[in-house]
């Protein structure tokens, strides 16, 4: 650690990659999710596969698994990660898509920010691919749902449907 105790600084206060060379590969998974928000019909028709730039959810996913592949070259400081899996699903609401991934892999750090990169990229090819027939889309509530494996263990986000200390 750096004199002021951030991780990712060194001792003049340079930005740097932490080593993670010292820690043994151990299997880490973790579960993000989003929603992309849309009017009603817009939400129609992504179900029905009617939207006119093609199938919205097979582009969406094939996009949130190549960004989990690649976050290393988008996220500056993190590591870059042999990903063993990756899952991209969809629920559809009245007026939204919601995003979920899951990425997992035998590795030294972990894949938080795969599967948050997985869900915000897949996110916005919804977006895109919906954007001419509803421009008041809106993207949002990205967050980290569950990470498992590594030194901190089993984290699950709180909700009203899961208290904080219930794993």
């Amino acid at each position: 650690m750096s004199d002021r105790g951030l991780t990712h600084l060194d001792p003049l206060g340079r930005a740097r990659m932490v080593d993670v060379t010292p820690k043994d590969p151990t299997h880490r998974r973790a579960l993000a999710r989003c929603r992309v928000f849309m009017e009603a019909e817009t939400t129609a028709k992504v179900a029905s596969n009617a939207i006119s730039k093609g199938d919205v959810l097979g582009a969406a996913r094939i996009a949130g698994i190549q960004a989990a592949k690649r976050t290393a070259d988008l996220i500056p400081l993190c590591h870059p990660l042999l990903v063993g899996s990756v899952y991209v699903n969809f629920t559809i609401g009245d007026d939204f898509v919601e995003v979920e991934s899951q990425v997992e892999t035998v590795d030294r750090t972990g894949v938080e920010m795969e599967a948050m990169t997985a869900c915000a990229v897949a996110a916005l090819t919804v977006y895109d691919m919906c954007k001419s027939s509803d421009r008041s889309m809106t993207i949002g509530e990205l967050a980290l749902w569950e990470k498992t494996g590594g030194r901190s263990g089993t984290w699950r986000r709180p909700g009203p449907d899961r208290p904080a200390a219930d794993f």
